[in-house]
């Protein structure tokens, strides 16, 4: 997998950058707008802004408090794409766990949201002939019974749901995409989103 762009979205996390492709580093406001894109507005009206850490098991920067359990991230730094999510409780910690090496212990079911979707290897070209294909607006889960998780489909570029895993980690999470990416519709979607 050449990238993870959520959730989730994380590759550019592995480099721990504060910077995007084009050097400038992003202001707080900017990721908190990059970061709120990432889910319906119920959740992101109420939630927790995070920066990312700048090390491998570091702190995740509080950019703007919240009230609802939900806590959303901006793009990656340094990504390719801008690819912000929100994430519950359970989710949030499956995150911090794998990105600081450690082997999350899910005891439940967690959820989170990429409104902008996220690009993955276009292995299948079932859709399109690019060398990368672009998840639509998805819901993403994880859950205890990880053997349940990795029988599923394991290609996102077929447009049908499937597992992922962080880089480097062999933990899964099952990814739905809820809508096919129309890039000539995706701006007034995101935007409309948080009307």
């Amino acid at each position: 997998m050449k990238k993870f762009g959520f959730l989730v979205l994380i590759t550019a996390v592995v480099t721990y950058a504060q910077a995007p492709p084009s050097g400038k580093s992003k202001s707080d406001a900017e990721k908190i707008t990059s970061a709120v894109q990432g889910g319906p507005k119920f959740v992101t009206r109420n939630a927790t802004v995070l920066d990312w850490p700048t090390s491998p098991g570091g702190e995740y920067r509080v950019l703007r408090a919240g009230t609802n359990g939900w806590t959303c991230l901006p793009g990656f730094p340094r990504a390719a794409h801008d690819e912000p999510g929100c994430f519950d409780q359970v989710f949030l910690q499956f995150i911090k766990d794998s990105m600081a090496g450690r082997t999350p212990n899910v005891q439940s079911v967690g959820i989170s949201y990429m409104y902008g979707g996220f690009w993955v290897p276009n292995k299948s070209h079932a859709i399109g002939t690019g060398d990368e294909f672009h998840v639509g607006p998805h819901i993403m889960i994880v859950g205890p019974d990880q053997k349940m998780l990795e029988t599923l489909n394991h290609d996102g570029s077929n447009g049908e749901p499937y597992v992922n895993h962080l880089p480097g980690r062999t933990e899964v999470y099952l990814v739905i995409p809820i809508r096919e990416w129309d890039d000539a519709q995706a701006a007034r979607t995101v935007g409309a989103a948080h009307r």
